[in-house]
């Protein structure tokens, strides 16, 4: 092999091993207080308080494991009225965000598909009759 051909295929090589450290390093990377999405209670006082209407709330049957992962384990581990997601640290100088999956995300995609029981901050989700707003906390 030429050296000008293996210098080539050494780069290549070299590119696609860098690639994919990005796709799986940042879930590594943990600087700062972690987040969880938090799944709170509410009940009929404070949702008639609450910018959202009843009849808007998101169903949690429409939240798919898969794809809303830190939403459905707020669900699922809720105790006396809270539950927590798994925490999600951003990483050092912002990288993380880019190709991690966060709660951030989760909001964002329920403000989009649920505009009405949504902001992008809070999303107002029916569980089992029971109301609960998700929003991200930083303990």
């Amino acid at each position: 092999m030429r050296r000008i051909t293996r210098n080539a295929v050494l780069a290549l090589v070299a590119i696609v091993v860098l690639l994919l450290a990005l796709g799986a390093l940042p879930g590594y990377l943990k600087s700062g207080d972690p987040y969880h999405l938090t799944a709170t209670e509410l009940d009929n006082g404070s949702l008639n308080d609450s910018e959202y209407n009843a009849s808007d709330a998101i169903p949690a049957e429409n939240l798919t494991e898969q794809r809303y992962p830190f939403s459905t384990r707020a669900l699922a581990n809720r105790s006396d009225g809270v539950g927590y997601s798994d925490p999600y640290w951003e990483g050092p100088f912002g990288i993380k965000g880019t190709f991690t999956h966060s709660p951030f995300d989760e909001l964002s995609s329920l403000e989009v598909q649920y505009p009405n029981a949504s902001d992008g901050e809070t999303a107002l989700v029916l569980d089992n009759g029971t109301y609960y707003r998700l929003n991200t906390t930083q303990p």
